[in-house]
């Protein structure tokens, strides 16, 4: 499992926070720790709270994004209260549990993949133990077929390729 936690709404309110840890506490197990790449603020009030994590939470440094999109891909479930990191689940075929009230992604909550769970420690070990083990590509491309490289490629020589045209032709007009 893969955990982030930064958000205010979270790290600021004690009752948020207590109830994260305590719910990643109960998630972490030999079969399935939960790495937590931690951020400063985040350490901050932990450490301000007095609370603990067990030792099947493997709390690192914050971690480059070429490492946590590896982190991602590799999580057989992630929970976040990160906008980014839910839509990058969502896009890597991995579920998401989402440690908010809201998400700005409703269509991954629609279709099934992402779980509203806030703050509530129940809610988020249940809604965590629901995917573990479901791997396969969501059912509905909400985000394009990945290939927007290669059509912008195409549009760029497509347009160069007038451009040359337009100069060519003016060329001789005059």
């Amino acid at each position: 499992c893969l955990a982030t936690v930064h958000r205010a709404e979270n790290t600021d309110d004690r009752r948020r926070l207590e109830a994260i840890v305590a719910a990643l506490n109960r998630i972490a197990d030999p079969a399935c720790p939960v790495v937590l790449p931690l951020h400063p603020r985040t350490i901050r009030y932990v450490e301000t709270y007095g609370l603990q994590f067990d030792p099947q939470v493997r709390v690192v440094p914050p971690v480059s994004y070429l490492s946590m999109v590896v982190l991602e891909r590799n999580a057989r479930v992630i929970l976040t209260d990160s906008g980014g990191v839910q839509k990058e689940a969502y896009c890597l075929g991995v579920p998401c549990v989402t440690l908010r009230d809201e998400t700005e992604w409703v269509e991954t909550v629609q279709s099934g993949w992402n779980v509203l769970a806030g703050a509530d420690c129940d809610r988020i070990v249940e809604a965590a133990a629901r995917p573990i083990g479901r791997q396969t590509i969501p059912p509905e491309t909400f985000y394009g077929a990945g290939d927007a490289a290669d059509r912008i490629c195409r549009l760029l020589v497509e347009s160069t390729a007038l451009a040359r045209d337009d100069v060519t032709e003016g060329a001789g007009r005059q």
